[in-house]
């Protein structure tokens, strides 16, 4: 009987108990519930527009704008896309939004990490100052510079070619690009390149053989930006782009809409062609992207 008391005694606490942690546990995550909920909801709030692009690209003609809106589409009509591709020479328009895009991006990650490089480990008087000069061409909007710009081009006969849109990316890759890889080289450690050195390894070699390995974050991060600049930039091809055979996927969008602007099916399938790479490519690539964005602010901890 002792030994039956005795047990109630010490089992007797343990049942209360239960109920302050499973409230306990209930406080401590209702705030990230409720954060959680509220990027859902924003999440698809900003999904809406991109959502409406997509299931309008395979509406049949009139029923773009019917009320109630009609998310599904009913019937699916997938020959908008071909009809689109059809009514105007989009293969075209990707070819050369191609060609700028792989070019440009290559003088920026080359040509930009270079420099960076230079900024980050190489030791020279006035590094500092041509640093800052560096950035402080940030803080200048493309409309100030895009005459004097135009003019420099049309005096070199660049005008309605690649060329600028190509060419000034290899010399730098942009102020904001070589400052993000700056920062990133800054974060790996001196010792390997010391090491490298005392090898007989020079600077060039250092850079190629040992920093840019190690570099794969930022320079997905950049390729990232100069991939959507690139794929999306409408005003310098606007600039300096005037035949339709060199026009890109952006000026191409833009004059579907002034021939077939009543057509809201096929240019939303037009559209929508454009939108997916992007989006395939940060899916793709969001980790890298992420810890590239991560690790340039570590620099100097």
């Amino acid at each position: 009987m002792g030994q039956v008391g005795q047990a109630r005694v010490l089992s007797s606490p343990a049942l209360p108990q239960a109920v302050p942690r499973r409230s306990s546990a209930f406080r401590r995550n209702l705030p990230r519930a409720v954060v959680y909920g509220l990027l859902a909801v924003g999440g698809f709030i900003f999904a809406l527009p991109l959502l409406w692009l997509f299931s309008t690209s395979l509406k049949m003609p009139g029923h773009e704008f019917v009320l109630p809106p009609e998310w599904i589409p009913n019937p699916v009509r997938l020959e908008n896309y071909t009809e689109a591709f059809r009514v105007r020479p989009f293969a075209l328009f990707t070819r050369n939004t191609m060609v700028i895009l792989i070019l440009a991006t290559a003088g920026t990650l080359i040509t930009g990490s270079m420099s960076a490089y230079a900024f980050a480990r190489l030791r020279f008087p006035g590094r500092g100052i041509l640093f800052g000069i560096t950035l402080s061409t940030l803080m200048l909007p493309f409309v100030v510079t895009m005459v004097p710009t135009f003019i420099l081009f049309k005096q070199l006969k660049w005008i309605n070619t690649f060329a600028p849109l190509i060419v000034p990316y290899w010399a730098g890759g942009g102020a904001f690009n070589i400052f993000l890889m700056r920062q990133f080289f800054m974060t790996i450690p001196y010792e390997l390149e010391e090491a490298a050195r005392i090898d007989g390894a020079g600077f060039f070699r250092s850079y190629w053989q040992i920093t840019l390995p190690l570099a794969g974050p930022v320079l997905a991060t950049v390729g990232i930006f100069s991939f959507i600049h690139h794929w999306n930039d409408f005003l310098a091809p606007l600039i300096y782009l005037s035949s339709p055979y060199l026009q890109t996927l952006a000026l191409g969008i833009q004059t579907f809409r002034g021939e077939f602007g009543n057509q809201w099916n096929l240019l939303m399938a037009a559209s929508a062609a454009m939108v997916v790479p992007v989006l395939l490519m940060f899916f793709f690539a969001q980790r890298y992207f992420l810890r590239g964005v991560a690790m340039t602010g570590l620099a100097g901890r």
